[in-house]
């Protein structure tokens, strides 16, 4: 059997239309260029569609909060690696990190903390998650040893 992985890896290029007159990103498309790569790896890694999800079943997850540090920028036309993984999750909810690094993931760009709701769009109303869910979540969290944002982005500066 193979493992799930826990920690979700893709790349991408950074497009003109996403840039400022300086040639580097926009600070509001980090979080788009985040949240689409997440979207991607949970259909590729763990085969979640939150779209056919909400389509199908009148269920997925919104986001209720981010927080982000702009490290360094990315530039036009660069390629940029995006991990994302679990960090904690409970029965309505999911805590995430997301990072943004230079292709060779020597530099780290920005990183991310997303908490996600299980939403039923339906009822208009918090979702709990299924157990399949809360078993799928238990094997992929990854914790980090930080338990602040602050603390983290200073721990991974040093790194």
């Amino acid at each position: 059997m193979i493992a799930t992985p826990k920690i979700l890896e893709s790349k991408t290029t950074i497009r003109f239309q996403h840039c400022d007159p300086f040639n580097h990103l926009n600070n509001s498309e980090y979080l788009n260029y985040m949240v689409n790569a997440r979207e991607d790896q949970l259909i590729e890694h763990y085969d979640i569609n939150i779209y056919k999800m909400a389509r199908e079943e009148g269920k997925s997850w919104v986001v209720g909060s981010n927080q982000i540090a702009y490290l360094k920028p990315a530039w036009l036309m660069e390629t940029v690696v995006i991990q994302s993984q679990l960090l904690h999750f409970d029965a309505s909810s999911l805590d995430v990190e997301l990072r943004m690094y230079n292709e060779d993931k020597s530099r780290l760009k920005a990183i991310m903390w997303s908490k996600y709701v299980h939403f039923n769009l339906l009822e208009q109303r918090r979702e709990q998650h299924s157990d399949e869910y809360m078993k799928l979540f238990e094997s992929v969290q990854d914790p980090v040893a930080e338990s602040t944002f602050e603390e983290r982005v200073l721990a991974l500066k040093r790194s």
